[in-house]
């Protein structure tokens, strides 16, 4: 009988006990196992698999929590104008103006000396509104309204605990929905 090279034998299917001698690092272990070099494939299969888990979670992770740009202001980017508010008059004055703010709070500023100015950007469709109060040494205080550089409205306050407002008017955002269909 001519012997058979290994080759010959694993593709004829007959393997003898003899032609597998010197091979079992390529085959499979009779008790049903892997030898060593399938051991090795399923170890770099699973190390491939958890490498491709992280990469997936890290772009999850970046999804949830990169998100935000930085600045801590949760607030939608609306279009905005360039509003100056100015106190002028002796003494110290509670000022409360209204800033950049989505939802119209108010900035309150706490024994102001004057004369105080600010320019802060105001989204438009919200009123800039500035507020005083004198302490209660009272005096005179005048506050002064301009948008875009333009004044607007100015109101004066005097005596003990004095009180004056000046506000304006901002237009109304561009409307970001499509017009509507009249025909």
């Amino acid at each position: 009988m001519a012997e058979t090279t290994e080759e010959e034998a694993r593709t004829s299917g007959s393997v003898s006990p003899e032609s597998t001698e010197g091979a079992g690092k390529d085959s499979a272990d009779p008790a049903g196992g892997t030898t060593e070099k399938g051991g090795r494939g399923d170890r770099a299969g699973f190390i491939v698999a958890c490498a491709v888990l992280v990469v997936c979670l890290g772009l999850v992770l970046y999804g949830v929590l990169g998100t935000e740009d930085g600045t801590g202001d949760d607030e939608p980017k609306v279009p905005t104008a360039a509003v100056t508010y100015e106190v002028t008059g002796e003494g110290s004055v509670d000022v409360s103006y209204l800033g950049r703010s989505e939802k119209g709070t108010a900035t309150v500023e706490k024994n102001v000396e004057l004369p105080w100015k600010k320019t802060v950007q105001v989204p438009l469709g919200r009123p800039p509104t500035v507020g005083i109060v004198l302490d209660a040494e009272g005096g005179q205080a005048r506050c002064a309204l301009a948008i875009r550089g333009k004044h607007v409205q100015s109101s004066t306050a005097s005596g003990s605990y004095g009180r004056a407002t000046c506000a304006g008017e901002l237009p109304a955002p561009p409307s970001t929905d499509p017009p509507a269909d009249n025909g």
